[in-house]
């Protein structure tokens, strides 16, 4: 039973397809070349072997006979091998007999051949080409398993000798560019690019009066907000070649391959130049130096990072080559990276607000077809904390509910389904309550509703539902901002904290028992009461201090962790403030839900009935139930 107020920001994958260079003829017909060639030593081999004539295997012995009987015509002598032929006749083929033996160390040799007037010859021993082909052959099966084997694992695992090459997706001006209206939402963040584009279309301009192009732009923001899209809405402004890499493609397991990979990467850049360097993910390669060493691994890292450092300390900016990266965790950042010469400017892309998403839907429905009634802007509305992806998100989920209801259009009841289902995950058809479980989620959400309708700065509830949702959810209170909010008062805090223990002592009011469904309203009542607590020093007895500082560790990768900064003593004082704030508000849910008890039950008995209530029927049952 989870009361959902916010929502999960997903990044949405930007795929890029390049076309490949065309490759030269010997470059297509490599591997045919590699097996030609080692088809036709072995071709040789065999053609040696079976071109040589047959000759007779005799023993030494054999040999000595037929030389002290006057048998042997002639002979040739080398050092592993005597061949040669006999006076005697072969009966099947008519011609002197050929003989074959393995000779002994023998001084006399000479001088006996002589004395029998055999005629013979001393010749020197050659294997070059057995030889050769004994090496040839198992290193060439060696090489081929290893081309084939790097072919199944991919290039990274097995291309050696390509290892040190960067990996960067080289996007040229030509084709379909992506320009800043393809970006919306990000208005801000435009303008501040559009002086990017203005010097790498005219860098002269500038440069009349001594200025000189920032090295390097870092784009800071949540997943999905469209930092990637940005950085190649500059690239196609300018018209420029775009490198695009990410940042754990520089690492590998060898040492001082990420560093190879900076130096070729900027190498190319300086010879494609004016062009964008753009580096998705830097918190891969960037991070602070320093902390524990683990295996080794930290080692490459900061080789990789030292290198970027130098090379973007290093090169012409009059050149025109810019550096672009993005990043949604900042604060791990190395200080280096950040200091003016390297990323000299910092652009915030922050979530869109009200506007900014209507104009988003507008481009992720530009190519849809949307019924007449369907208003982007109630979309909009009701999506709150969205960022591009999640819109784009929203928007295809409703085209294929659409179209699996055989609808002739996008409907606004598909955009509806489609923001629930982002939200709270897809509906469980199959998870189908028992009437006790169903009766008592019913009453879960209603105290959740009616809190949120009692309280003075409580958001409208624009739907509830009992069906169950995704993982563990048995049902929601889903409430939509009238207006974008970028603080909160203590007394807003203290209502959320209500509306969040809602559905628990609704339970506890009506059963007077309590049950594990409201394990998350309690986790987030808690977390939210410390914050009250340790971060935004509203609490009466500790005074306006903050209390523990929260760090990311680099021994953790990307988890936080905190250093704390406060004794024993005040640590008791804290749980004990917290403590109270929840209890406070515990006492302030249980009188207002006794006091209207009619209302609960009307709104209960409604949801039970009908699974899901929207915000219009919620308004209509208090304000009759009130009456």
């Amino acid at each position: 039973m989870k009361k959902t107020n916010f929502q999960i920001s997903s990044k949405k994958p930007e795929i890029h397809v390049n076309e490949p260079p065309e490759k030269k003829f010997w470059q297509k017909q490599g591997p045919f070349n590699i097996w030609f060639f080692i088809a036709m030593m072995i071709f040789l081999y065999f053609f040696q072997t079976t071109m040589q004539v047959k000759r007779e295997q005799i023993p030494y012995s054999q040999f000595q006979q037929y030389l002290e009987a006057d048998q042997i015509a002639e002979c040739v002598i080398r050092e592993k091998s005597i061949t040669g032929a006999l006076k005697s006749m072969d009966e099947k083929s008519g011609k002197p007999r050929l003989f074959r033996t393995v000779p002994l160390y023998n001084a006399d040799l000479a001088t006996a051949l002589d004395e029998h007037g055999v005629k013979y010859t001393v010749a020197v021993e050659t294997h070059f080409l057995s030889t050769l082909l004994s090496w040839v052959i198992p290193f060439g099966l060696i090489f081929l398993l290893w081309h084939y084997l790097g072919k199944k694992m991919g290039s990274a695992g097995m291309n050696f000798m390509n290892i040190g090459k960067n990996k960067a997706h080289i996007h040229a001006e030509t084709g379909q560019r992506v320009t800043f209206k393809d970006a919306a939402g990000v208005d801000e963040a435009k303008q501040e690019l559009g002086e990017v584009i203005e010097f790498l279309r005219n860098p002269e301009h500038f440069q009349r009066l001594g200025g000189h192009m920032p090295k390097g732009v870092l784009l800071v923001g949540p997943p999905g907000t469209g930092k990637t899209l940005l950085a190649r809405a500059v690239s196609g402004e300018a018209g420029v070649p775009f490198f695009n890499i990410s940042g754990s493609d520089f690492v590998e397991m060898f040492v001082g391959v990420g560093a190879s990979r900076v130096r070729d990467l900027f190498e190319q850049a300086r010879e494609k130049a004016p062009c964008i360097i753009f580096i998705d993910e830097l918190d891969a390669i960037g991070r602070q130096r320093g902390g524990p060493m683990v295996m080794g691994g930290h080692d490459e890292r900061e080789q990789t990072l030292n290198q970027l450092l130098v090379e973007m300390d290093g090169f012409d900016t009059s050149k025109g080559v810019m550096v672009i990266s993005a990043t949604n965790r900042p604060d791990v950042l190395d200080k280096a990276l950040l200091r003016p010469g390297r990323f000299d400017r910092q652009i915030v892309v922050d979530k869109p607000d009200l506007e900014g998403r209507v104009d988003i839907l507008k481009i992720h429905t530009h190519e849809l077809k949307l019924a007449r009634n369907v208003d982007l802007e109630i979309i909009a509305r009701r999506t709150p904390g969205f960022v591009g992806a999640d819109l784009a998100n929203v928007a295809n989920e409703a085209a294929i509910l659409g179209a699996r209801t055989n609808h002739k259009a996008i409907t606004t009841a598909d955009f509806e389904a489609a923001i629930d289902r982002v939200i709270a995950g897809p509906e469980k058809k199959s998870s189908t309550l028992s009437p006790e479980e169903k009766h008592r989620v019913a009453y879960h959400e209603s105290g959740h509703t009616l809190i949120a309708e009692l309280v003075p700065t409580g958001e409208p509830v624009h739907k509830v539902s009992i069906i169950p949702r995704g993982i563990g959810a048995l049902g929601y209170t889903l409430q939509v901002p009238e207006k974008e909010k970028f603080l909160a008062t203590k007394n807003e805090l203290m209502d959320q904290a209500a509306i969040l223990l809602g559905g628990r002592v609704a339970e506890e009011i009506v059963f007077g028992d309590i049950s594990t469904g409201a394990q998350n309203d309690l986790e987030r009542s808690s977390e939210l009461a410390r914050n009250m607590v340790c971060t935004y020093g509203m609490s009466e007895k500790l005074g306006a201090l903050t209390f523990g500082k929260k760090h990311a560790s680099l021994f953790l990768g990307t988890e936080y962790g905190e250093e704390k900064n406060y004794s024993e003593e005040t640590a008791r004082q804290i749980d004990a403030e917290v403590k109270a704030i929840i209890q406070e508000s515990y006492q302030r849910v249980k009188a207002l839900l006794e006091e209207n008890r009619p209302t609960l039950d009307a709104l209960a008995a409604r949801l039970e009935e009908k699974e899901v209530l929207s915000g219009e029927e919620v308004e209509a049952i208090v304000k009759k139930a009130t009456a």
